[in-house]
């Protein structure tokens, strides 16, 4: 589902909240790298005052939904990057205020191809917000939910109940997730609710 795309596009944006980035998030990313010279890697929810409640889905505001800081994902996702061997100059990684579409100048190119998937209303609202301002967009994967392959919330899930979880993330993910406890920080969560 292509709208406007020019054959590798100068500067490409993706985004999610990645919260853990797993093996699905570094597929999703590679396949936009592939668009383009330089990919904008937009990180969602950047914090709370940058969050807003989606009627569409609204666990995705839940704090236990968004157990990483913005600079705890912003790491993450740069040492993924660098584990893969994807030189730092082809990406950038920002805070991105996803449902708040009047503040998207303020953070990535609006001129650039804005990649997204869609699995549910969510990614369709995503897609709204988009086209609403014009942007130049490019749906990735648009499948069901039940075919969106892996999922934060479960490997979010194992984490907290001890389950094995290790190989759903890249290597360099799970050290970090060990060395800040990060299973400890969701059973804590949990146990709150």
């Amino acid at each position: 589902m292509i709208d406007k795309l020019v054959p590798e596009a100068e500067m490409g944006v993706i985004h999610g909240r990645f919260q853990v980035f797993h093996n699905d998030h570094m597929v999703y990313l590679l396949s936009g790298m592939a668009l383009c010279r330089h990919l904008v890697i937009g990180i969602t929810n950047p914090d709370p005052m940058l969050t807003r409640s989606e009627t569409v889905d609204l666990k995705r505001s839940d704090p236990t939904s968004n157990p990483l800081t913005y600079f705890e994902r912003y790491l993450m996702i740069r040492t993924a990057m660098e584990e893969a061997e994807i030189e730092s100059s082809r990406f950038s990684v920002v805070p991105f205020p996803i449902n708040i579409p009047e503040l998207y100048r303020y953070y990535v190119p609006l001129d650039a191809v804005f990649f997204l998937s869609i699995y549910d209303a969510w990614g369709k609202r995503k897609l709204e917000y988009f086209k609403a301002l014009g942007l130049t967009t490019l749906v990735l994967r648009d499948v069901p939910a039940d075919q969106k392959g892996l999922s934060a919330t479960d490997v979010r899930r194992r984490m907290a109940q001890s389950e094995p979880w290790e190989e759903f993330v890249p290597p360099s993910v799970a050290l970090l997730m060990k060395k800040w406890a990060i299973p400890d920080r969701l059973r804590k969560m949990s146990q709150c609710r």
